[in-house]
């Protein structure tokens, strides 16, 4: 899994106007949620937060978010909303995770190679993207890779035929059909 760094601070003004103030600082407001406490909220730089979330985004990541107070909090991307006018970061929320503790992921899948039975053929039949899976945050994989080089036509690969890493389980229907070549 993506780990990543973000620094923050404690925020203390609310309400539209404040918001607005902070925003036009170049600094964009945000709440972190989780662990049984009262959502703490935060605000961050925006350059920063921007930089480090544009390439997390739609994939699994654990995220350290250094507070100015000298905390530091493990958690995940819960939702990022954006300016569609101005094409920037209005809010972001984080829900606070136990990196030691087993959580469901969906994982996306990636099928490699060319098919033995393209080349005689053969279509591809794409019918999952993503799998869920259960395991300690920091042990699932960002992305699960397929070799489908040996399939031929007719042959199929179902979910549970999926090599997870150690440590990782999948919940997932191990007969879902996740990928086919089949006859043209």
């Amino acid at each position: 899994m993506i780990t990543k760094e973000i620094p923050s601070a404690v925020r203390d003004c609310f309400g539209k106007g404040a918001m607005r103030r902070l925003r036009a600082a170049g600094k964009t407001p945000g709440v972190l949620y989780g662990a049984g406490a009262q959502a703490l909220a935060l605000e961050f730089e925006t350059k920063v937060l921007f930089s480090e979330l544009i390439d997390l985004q739609r994939r699994n990541a654990v995220i350290t978010l250094k507070i100015d107070n000298g905390t530091e909090k493990r958690a995940v991307v819960k939702e990022i909303q954006t300016d569609p006018l101005r094409d920037s970061l209005y809010h972001a929320d984080f829900l606070e995770i136990d990196v030691d503790k087993p959580a469901k992921f969906t994982v996306p899948v990636s099928y490699k190679g060319k098919a033995k039975g393209e080349d005689l053929g053969g279509l591809k039949s794409i019918s999952q993207r993503s799998v869920v899976v259960q395991g300690k945050p920091l042990s699932v994989p960002d992305e699960l890779e397929v070799d489908i080089r040996s399939l031929a036509i007719g042959d199929k690969i179902s979910a549970g035929e999926i090599t997870l890493p150690e440590g990782v389980t999948l919940i997932s229907d191990a007969g879902t059909l996740c990928f086919g070549i089949v006859a043209p």
